[in-house]
C-alpha cells in the first residue's frame, strides 16, 4: 500500500508554473533573491556550513541550496516540484555549482531512507505550504544527526501577517503572485515550537524578519509578527 504524500496538488502546480522564473532576479521569486542572503549568513553563523552534509527540503528551484553549497557545503535539495527541480539542476549545471545535487523526493521518505544521514537539515518558506506540517518537522528530526541542526523559516498566524504578507505583499505591493499564501495556514511560533519539541528539536534561536517598501530592504529583528526563523537542535 502506497503511503499518503503529505503535499497539496495545488500548491505544487503553482510552483511549478512559474518554475521558468525562479533565477530572475526582478521575477516572481525576487523576494527570495533578496531575502537568501540574510537567512544563509545566519545559517551559517549558526552552524557553520562549510564541510558539512546539509538537506534543504522544499528547495525548488534551488536558490538556498545553491547558495550552501557556494559556502561549501555538500548539498541535497529535495522537492516534489519537477519543474522547478530540473531548473535547479540546470542551473547548476550553467553556474558551474559543485557540491549540490537535488532529488525528486519527500522529506517523509527521505527519512526512512536516510536516517540521521545530514549534519544540517533546513527547510525555509515551505511548512505553510503543506497539509500536514508536524509530519515534515519530525521528518527534518529523524534526517539529522544527534546535535545536528534544523532551521525553519514560516508565516505567523495573526491579523498583522494577514495584512503584510498576503494584502501587503501579494495584492498592494506585488512583491508575490496573487494566492501565493493561504491565511489558514500560516503557523504561530508557539505552534511550530511544540512541533519542534514533540520531534526532538531543541528550539535555541527565533528570528524575525521585516521588509521596508519604501528602501526595498529586508533585515533580521526580533519581531517575529509576520516572518519568522527558528533554529533548533537535536536533542
Amino acid at each position: 500500500m502506497t503511503a499518503q504524500i503529505n503535499a497539496d496538488p495545488a500548491e505544487l502546480a503553482k510552483f511549478s508554473d512559474l518554475a521558468h522564473r525562479w533565477w530572475d532576479p526582478d521575477g516572481e521569486f525576487r523576494p527570495l533573491h533578496q531575502i537568501n542572503p540574510l537567512r544563509m549568513a545566519w545559517i551559517d553563523g549558526i552552524a557553520g556550513l562549510t564541510g558539512k552534509r546539509v538537506l534543504d527540503v522544499g528547495c525548488g528551484g534551488g536558490v538556498l541550496s545553491d547558495g550552501m553549497a557556494r559556502l561549501g557545503a555538500d548539498v541535497l535539495g529535495i522537492d516534489l516540484a519537477s519543474k522547478a527541480l530540473r531548473v535547479a539542476q540546470l542551473h547548476a549545471l550553467e553556474a558551474g555549482t559543485t557540491g549540490v545535487r537535488y532529488q525528486e523526493i519527500s522529506v517523509e521518505e527521505l527519512a526512512r531512507e536516510e536516517p540521521e544521514g545530514f549534519d544540517v537539515v533546513t527547510c525555509m518558506e515551505m511548512l505553510e505550504h503543506v497539509p500536514d506540517p508536524s509530519s515534515v518537522v519530525r521528518a527534518c528530526a529523524a534526517l539529522v544527526k544527534p546535535g545536528g541542526h534544523v532551521f525553519f523559516s514560516t508565516l505567523n498566524r495573526n491579523s498583522k501577517a494577514f495584512l503584510f504578507a498576503i494584502l501587503g505583499a501579494e495584492y498592494v505591493l506585488g512583491l508575490l503572485p496573487r494566492g501565493t499564501h493561504e491565511y489558514a495556514r500560516f503557523i504561530r511560533p508557539s505552534e511550530l515550537a511544540a512541533h519542534c519539541r514533540a520531534a526532538g528539536l531543541d528550539l535555541q534561536h527565533t528570528r524575525g524578519m521585516e521588509y521596508n517598501p519604501l528602501t526595498r530592504r529586508y533585515w533580521l529583528s526580533s519581531d517575529t509578527s509576520v516572518n519568522y526563523l527558528f533554529g533548533t537542535r537535536k536533542v
